[in-house]
């Protein structure tokens, strides 16, 4: 647990620039030759990183660092931008937060209430609120897994920019609302009760 703290509190000392200066450091260092190729010169770098860095702005710094390394252990060639952002999506478990498939089957499985299970992530729980618990259960994960999916998304985003997620627990209504009469309502009563009983 520590050592995730420790990641944290690096991710808080590096920003967005920072992690687009130490992937392509790392990028040069793994693939010299290819990297050389395609920036041959300091001009075409800094354009090149200027395009990352706008691609990869919903990202954490601390994603982005970590999707590079994971890409460099799994790839032979210097990577696209669309392998970092795939590698990005990938890196959930920095957060704390399943990936999205794990996640829907976890909010399709859980028990009720709902609110009472030990959901791995408070987004979990958010995202099968918003598409809704009847339409998990009820259709087919063609047609809920999307739904799902855009929910999880925009809260897995949320966590990501370091937001703290807390589910609202909705109050039931009571059984009967008692709402105290104004005095021409209780004026009215009386009068009716008195013709009715005849006094």
């Amino acid at each position: 647990m520590a050592e995730s703290t420790g990641e944290f509190n690096e991710d808080a000392k590096l920003d967005r620039v920072d992690a687009i200066n130490q992937i392509f450091a790392e990028f040069e260092f793994a693939y010299h030759n290819q990297f050389h190729k395609a920036f041959s010169d300091v001009e075409s770098q800094i354009i090149a990183k200027k395009y990352w860095l706008g691609t990869l702005e919903q990202y954490s710094p601390l994603q982005i660092v970590h999707a590079a390394k994971q890409v460099i252990r799994t790839q032979d060639y210097l990577p696209s931008i669309a392998a970092l952002v795939k590698a990005c999506e990938q890196g959930l478990d920095l957060f704390g937060l399943p990936s999205p498939r794990q996640a829907y089957i976890e909010a399709c499985e859980a028990s009720s209430p709902k609110r009472d299970y030990p959901w791995s992530h408070e987004a979990v729980y958010l995202a099968g609120q918003g598409a809704g618990w009847f339409v998990l259960a009820s259709e087919s994960e063609s047609q809920s897994f999307p739904l799902f999916d855009y929910h999880y998304q925009l809260l897995c985003r949320r966590v990501i920019s370091g937001e703290q997620l807390e589910a609202t627990v909705v109050t039931p209504l009571p059984d009967k609302i008692v709402r105290p009469l104004s005095k021409d309502e209780a004026k009215a009563r009386f009068a009716k009760m008195r013709d009715e009983l005849g006094l």
